[in-house]
């Protein structure tokens, strides 16, 4: 019966896995400015080694459709896992960057950054990337008494709890620099802080493939510590886990995964909250390959509609991707919370 249901994942996944690759296409070859497949490899060859460039189609393609794809799908992987990680190791599926304050940190360092030191580009990628860090270490510093009682429920709780009290000052913190910055400043921050890809490009598409590619395989080194833990501390270190130290290795590779997919494009909302319920519900089991899958389709529907479907019912409106998925995550986290209360009557 296992060996039936893990095929049955399997499958699963591999569904999702074509279903990201197909998205991703058809968000490079549709959309405002169509490209026919045979155009489109053309274009990506001649530009691979040199050959002739299609006047307007290559810039359109490999300068601004092409890695806002494959940014899109990266940081979608890396919300993913980070929530199916959280979720999974803390038994809670409230707790995801987004609640437990990962992404707070983030925007407050870039707003920070932003507005009091007249940061751009790279700069305000690295500083959300050390805001997402300090503000995970201080929550884990405040959450690590209770470890010491040995009980994961009550650790994970207290995390949470730690999380979100930390996340309502911090955005205090980003509420009172945004009424002192003038009206320039505030629509760059604003715009960030919303999460966007409108500023994609190929430096940032190569750092955060070099990010994934240490932090995929370490997500992969610690899975199975992770499914041992969700049998609660007591038995996990019945069977020989060291679990203070397989959890703050869990922590350590989702919080920075969360981290570099914010940098790269903002605090994305509820990509990392909506993945893992979802993958959980499409393959009947807890899967951090789905999760990752399921992050990956959020980021590019959401996107292509907030490119392409959005302004044509705004006015030409092209709205950041965080605004779709914040609107995605607000319904789906309140049903969450009323199935969840049916359960408990």
């Amino acid at each position: 019966m296992e060996q039936r249901g893990g095929r049955r994942r399997l499958h699963r996944t591999a569904v999702l896995a074509a279903a990201v690759v197909l998205l991703f296409f058809a968000s490079v070859l549709l959309g405002s400015y169509t490209v026919t497949i045979a155009d489109f490899f053309t274009i990506v060859i001649n530009h691979l080694t040199g050959g002739v460039k299609i006047p307007g189609a290559s810039f359109i393609v490999m300068e601004n459709k092409l890695p806002r794809a494959v940014i899109g799908t990266l940081i979608g992987i890396a919300f993913g896992l980070a929530g199916g990680l959280f979720q999974t190791m803390l038994r809670n599926p409230l707790a995801s960057p987004d609640v437990i304050g990962i992404s707070s940190g983030a925007s407050a360092a870039a707003v920070v950054a932003i507005v009091v030191f007249g940061a751009s580009g790279a700069a305000v990628s690295g500083a959300a990337l050390a805001g997402a860090l300090a503000v995970a270490a201080l929550i884990y510093a405040i959450s690590r008494g209770a470890r010491r009682t040995g009980r994961g429920t009550a650790a994970g709780n207290r995390l949470v709890l730690a999380g979100v009290g930390t996340a309502a000052a911090l955005q205090a913190v980003v509420s009172f620099l945004m009424t002192r910055a003038d009206i320039r400043t505030a629509a760059d921050a604003l715009v960030w802080l919303n999460g966007s890809l409108n500023s994609a490009n190929w430096d940032r598409a190569g750092i955060l493939f070099l990010a994934l590619a240490a932090l995929v395989p370490a997500t992969g080194l610690i899975a199975g510590p992770l499914r041992i833990l969700e049998l609660g501390d007591d038995a996990a270190a019945g069977l020989g886990v060291r679990v203070n130290t397989a959890r703050l290795a869990l922590v350590v590779v989702a919080v920075s995964l969360a981290a570099v997919a914010t940098a790269a494009a903002g605090p994305v909302s509820f990509v990392a909250f909506l993945a893992g319920p979802i993958a959980r519900r499409f393959t009947g089991k807890a899967s951090l390959p789905a999760s990752a899958m399921v992050g990956a389709l959020i980021v590019l529907a959401a996107d292509y509609f907030a490119a392409n479907l959005a302004p044509l019912f705004l006015g030409g409106t092209v709205l950041p991707v965080g605004v779709v998925t914040g609107a995605l995550g607000a319904p789906f986290l309140l049903w969450l919370l009323v199935t969840a209360n049916r359960k408990d009557a």
